[in-house]
């Protein structure tokens, strides 16, 4: 869009969304909680609170699965012609662009990050991914199936199946990127036809909210989108253990997912799991380091850590070792720490005091484990907000806490390896729990290509890290997740296949 934007106007009107009473968006309305309790919503960049939202729990949740069944079963979002569910994804799509200006401010105030960054990642991947699946709406089909069975003369068998949506799903997304990750869940339920009950990170709820709001202007009808705002361990567990409820689609920790699959199993209701990762990078020897090195640093303090695919363990061959711990460390010296709207710094806040402390306590294991502090290890202290200098620890061992536990935040572990065996260095990058995402680095391709087979990952970049896309399916193995998100293997979880047989 070449027009030109009002940032004065739009400052006072997210003012007036800041200072507003924000509840429950429940059957096409919003409501006030029972309880009338409410959470502060802070900005991580100075510690202020901007904004409080309504914290809802068992009641408000019962509601918004009432509303979501009533829709569900009613059929006006499940039959509506494809067509015309796609034709409001795709309105939906086109309101998340025309209110760019709006949501990424929100972000960046929810989350400490610039509008830049929430421009060009968060709302263009969001209306992307919308549009993705609305393209999907109308190529979700069944097949016919030749049938092996033994037939009387002159009998024939008729096999085909027919996809279903799954029903009412409940959905709870993270604090980190929330906007675009509210979307990548709420997308492909939509193209699927299933309704929706959906949990904000009460840490980073507004631009969520915000989307309620575009929710309510797209078209969709009342009762297939709720959202009821509240701490995970109240409004989030009670999604999770509701007997109304179908699938459960979660991002977040390990440890939650874990109790997420306990409560999902009153009704066996379906899950989808994007839990936590411990990514390796792995650099052969005859990498290219101009590329490499500071990819390694985008990779690990993108988002100051707080990033689930974050390349926080680090393989280096010994050929290449004390020139890689050169770079990283005068990289990683450079960055500037702060934030403003426009972007103008590298390191940013981490979301919570909560998350400092635990970084911060991290960071003192790793001194006291032996592993060598090249850079960083402090908060800075001159600014208001929760910020960590990028730390890198180099001489790491596979058994210490640092190189085996997820930290979410800016901390590199290194370690070397000195020989060129790949399934010794795979053996390495998967001497952990997690699986989630992986890079190589390498000019030889071949190398890459057969290395990349024997990671134990669902994502593996060779000399790219983190590379998303709507069509390429993401999720983990082992205990990163279940289920994938993205392509066509992100829609399949919100779908039933039923087998439909006829004796002709």
């Amino acid at each position: 869009m070449n027009e030109i934007i009002d940032h004065e106007k739009i400052n006072s009107g997210i003012q007036a969304f800041l200072e507003k009473s924000h509840g429950h968006f429940i059957d096409g309305n919003w409501l006030d909680g029972a309880a009338n309790k409410t959470i502060d919503v802070i900005n991580p960049a100075t510690g202020d609170v901007i904004s409080s939202i309504q914290s809802g729990d068992e009641s408000e949740v019962d509601l918004a699965v009432t509303a979501a069944r009533r829709a569900f079963d009613s059929g006006i979002w499940s039959k509506m012609l494809p067509v015309e569910r796609a034709r409001i994804m795709f309105r939906l799509a086109d309101l998340i662009e025309m209110h760019t200006s709006q949501i990424s401010l929100l972000e960046a105030l929810d989350i400490g990050v610039s509008r830049d960054m929430m421009q060009m990642i968060g709302v263009k991947l969001a209306a992307n991914q919308l549009r993705y699946y609305a393209g999907w709406v109308t190529k979700i089909n069944g097949e016919t199936i030749t049938n092996s069975r033994a037939r009387p003369e002159g009998r024939e068998f008729l096999t085909y199946t027919e996809k279903e949506p799954v029903g009412v799903v409940g959905q709870i997304i993270p604090w980190n990127f929330p906007f675009a990750m509210a979307v990548q869940k709420i997308a492909p339920a939509l193209a699927a036809g299933c309704t929706i009950v959906l949990k904000p990170a009460e840490d980073a709820p507004l631009a969520t909210m915000y989307l309620a709001e575009l929710i309510a202007q797209s078209g969709l009808p009342s009762g297939v989108f709720n959202l009821v705002n509240g701490y995970g361990r109240k409004a989030g567990a009670a999604i999770s253990s509701h007997e109304g409820v179908d699938k459960v689609s979660f991002t977040g920790s390990t440890d939650v997912g874990k109790e997420i699959i306990r409560a999902a199993t009153g009704n066996l209701k379906r899950t989808t799991l994007e839990l936590g990762g411990k990514s390796p990078v792995i650099l052969l020897k005859d990498a290219n380091l101009e590329e490499a090195i500071p990819a390694i640093a985008r990779a690990i303090f993108f988002l100051s850590g707080q990033n689930c695919m974050a390349g926080s363990r680090l393989f280096v061959h010994g050929d290449i070792y004390d020139q890689v711990l050169k770079g990283l460390k005068v990289l990683a010296r450079s960055m500037t720490i702060g934030a403003d709207m426009e972007g103008t710094y590298d390191i940013g806040p981490l979301i919570s005091e909560k998350q400092l402390t635990r970084v911060m306590a991290y960071i003192d294991i790793g001194v006291s484990e032996g592993a060598r502090l090249i850079t960083g290890g402090k908060r800075v202290t001159s600014l208001s907000g929760y910020f960590v200098e990028p730390t890198i620890f180099a001489d790491c061992d596979p058994g210490m806490r640092i190189v085996k536990e997820e930290i979410f935040g800016p901390v590199l572990t290194i370690q070397k390896f000195d020989n060129e065996d790949l399934e010794e260095i795979a053996a390495l990058a998967n001497d952990n729990i997690f699986g989630l995402s992986a890079s190589i680095w390498t000019t030889d391709l071949a190398q890459g290509h057969k290395l990349a087979r024997r990671i134990k990952s669902g994502q593996v970049g060779i000399n790219v890290h983190a590379a998303i896309d709507p069509a390429t399916p993401f999720g983990g193995f082992k205990q990163s997740g279940w289920g994938r998100e993205f392509g066509r293997e992100g829609l399949e979880p919100y779908l039933e296949t039923k087998a439909i047989t006829a004796y002709l």
